[in-house]
């Protein structure tokens, strides 16, 4: 899987845009990295980044950047509406994909640490990454600003988590933290009233609105000990809401962020403000994404959807998106855009791989090329994507056949097993080729000094136990798949009972390949030990396949039997 992270720094420049371009030609530098937005504010004097990438490479294009702020920008001189206190005046990393919340802390600290030391600035860390409760909400790490900063740094309470508690006047102090993507989701509504807008956003928010007096919604607030309004709580953990009208669009909407996804997803803020409009007689006619999504969220709605049709869910990504774009409008006032708007699409990441782009024609000329690559082990791994494929679309049929509407979720589970694995073996068609080429470059280092030669012998070793444990996963990967067929076979469409047929071959060809390329791998391995439990672990999976194919065709021979029998 794709190691992804954003990277979303806020500068305290946002009028002189030759500023704002140094700053992000910094970013742009960086191998890898993908500069998606920005957004400079006249008024705030505050410009708004947004980068993504592999953890390490945003670090670097963080740094960079901070340090290119630094430089650049003097905070002594510095006056706009947005509080700050620093060049680089926030800078969040968010996990996107592959990357768990705790890894992208230490990413975080591991940025502060650089700033601070590197470059003299006092950093704290927030959210997540902060090592104190008291500093976990940015609004406290930023509170006095810069004009109560030299004040702060003297109090030992404040001293900073990384770089000196000493006064820098140009470039002031940095927030480096860890936090959950934010989504800004606005929801439209068939009315351009910003009060019965505003009573939804009440609705639905977790602050929720006061108590009055007499529950009526003119009556008095009710307050606390302390004088504070108490809260009747919205329904929507993690949500901030508010109504707003859009000249633009000439009509009310609700606007969200979504502070975290995992609890509150796009699909259920949207199905809970159409609950709430329509208790108050107004209809949602659509949405828009403000910014950019994870694609997981986009399949995760588009499963939801498809869920409550009751039909499978183990259809392509670009249907799900489809289905998850068209279900809550987000084409209503604008063009939504995949390639835009999904993260993933806008840095680049799923675009297809070297040979997995190819057309079958394409991808059949070059494996018969002279080249060494691609070849037996990338065709094992497309030869059970096949056979997964087959299972998976045997249950897709098997969800929609007619009379079997009460068995839709088991099917459109199977097919959502089999369309991981599909996709998870499509991946290693260009991995294998990937680990080949690394064993030729490890091959062609150079090795005119004995410490040349140790580093050449290490890196040999290193491609070439990679190149084995490739051969390895697809083989356990495609193993998993076999539940899948012999349901198929036992229990899906009996008039698809030939195609899972094909699919449970298409598994044992992909195993026994793979582990032909698992055991030739390994006779060149130093560590035998390794090699041996290697080759051993796949002589079982293959037996075991061997096994589970014969018992499957079995199967299908007795079925094609009776079959010929009824004539």
């Amino acid at each position: 899987m794709e190691r992804i992270i954003e990277c979303v720094p806020n500068f305290s420049e946002g009028r002189d845009m030759g500023v704002i371009g140094e700053i992000t030609a910094a970013v742009k530098a960086v191998d890898g990295v993908s500069l998606l937005d920005v957004d400079p504010g006249r008024d705030a004097n505050r410009t708004v980044v947004t980068f993504a990438g592999s953890p390490e490479e945003v670090v670097e294009a963080a740094f960079r950047a901070a340090a290119k702020a630094a430089e650049l920008i003097d905070m002594s001189k510095h006056h706009g509406e947005h509080p700050r206190m620093g060049a680089m005046d926030v800078c969040p990393l968010v996990p996107i994909a592959g990357v768990t919340m705790e890894e992208c802390v230490g990413y975080a600290r591991e940025l502060a640490e650089r700033i601070g030391t590197e470059l003299g600035i006092p950093v704290y860390c927030y959210e997540h990454a902060a090592f104190d409760d008291r500093r976990r909400s940015l609004a406290s790490c930023r509170s006095g600003e810069y004009e109560g900063l030299e004040r702060k740094l003297r109090d030992p309470q404040w001293k900073p988590d990384f770089g000196p508690a000493l006064f820098n006047p140009r470039s002031g102090a940095t927030v480096v933290g860890a936090r959950d993507f934010l989504v800004a989701f606005n929801v439209n509504l068939n009315t351009t009233s910003v009060r019965r807008a505003n009573a939804i956003a009440f609705d639905v928010r977790e602050k929720g609105r006061p108590t009055r007096e007499g529950g009526t919604l003119t009556g008095r607030i009710v307050r606390d000990a302390g004088g504070e309004p108490v809260m009747i709580p919205g329904s929507l953990k993690h949500v901030r809401a508010i109504g707003w009208y859009m000249e633009e669009y000439g009509i009310a909407q609700v606007s969200m962020n979504l502070t975290d996804i995992s609890v509150t997803p796009v699909h259920q803020a949207f199905e809970e403000v159409s609950r709430k409009a329509a208790v108050r007689g107004l209809r949602v006619t659509g949405s828009e994404l403000v910014g950019l999504i994870p694609l997981s969220a986009m399949l995760d709605a588009g499963r939801y959807f498809l869920d409550q049709q009751h039909r499978s869910a183990g259809v392509p990504d670009e249907e799900l998106i489809h289905i998850a774009a068209r279900s809550m409008g987000l084409s209503d006032v604008k063009p939504f855009i995949p390639e835009e708007k999904i993260i993933e699409y806008a840095i680049g990441k799923k675009k297809k791989g070297f040979l997995t782009g190819k057309s079958l024609k394409d991808y059949m000329e070059v494996t018969a090329s002279e080249a060494p690559v691609p070849g037996g082990g990338s065709a094992s791994a497309y030869i059970g994507s096949l056979g997964a494929a087959l299972g998976t679309m045997v249950a897709n049929l098997s969800a929609h056949k007619r009379g079997w509407d009460s068995r839709w979720k088991e099917f459109s589970e199977w097919a959502c097993r089999g369309k991981e694995i599909q996709n998870t073996l499509l991946g290693y068609v260009d991995e294998d080729t990937a680990s080949y080429n690394g064993l030729l470059a490890a091959y062609a280092m150079a090795r005119s000094t004995a410490e040349e030669k140790e580093a050449r012998k290490e890196a040999i070793e290193k491609a070439t136990k990679e190149a084995t444990m490739v051969p390895f996963r697809v083989l356990e990967c495609a193993f998993s798949a076999f539940p899948l067929i012999r349901e198929m076979v036992l229990n899906g469409n009996p008039n698809s009972v030939s195609d899972a047929a094909v699919g449970a071959i298409a598994l044992g060809a992909c195993i026994r390949g793979a582990a032909m390329n698992v055991r030739i791998n390994a006779v060149s391995l130093a560590d035998r030990t390794f090699a041996e439990d290697l080759v051993s672990r796949s002589g079982v999976i293959l037996d075991k396949a061997k096994a589970e194919e014969a018992a499957i065709m079995e199967i299908v021979e007795h079925v094609f039997s009776e079959k010929e029998k009824k004539g």
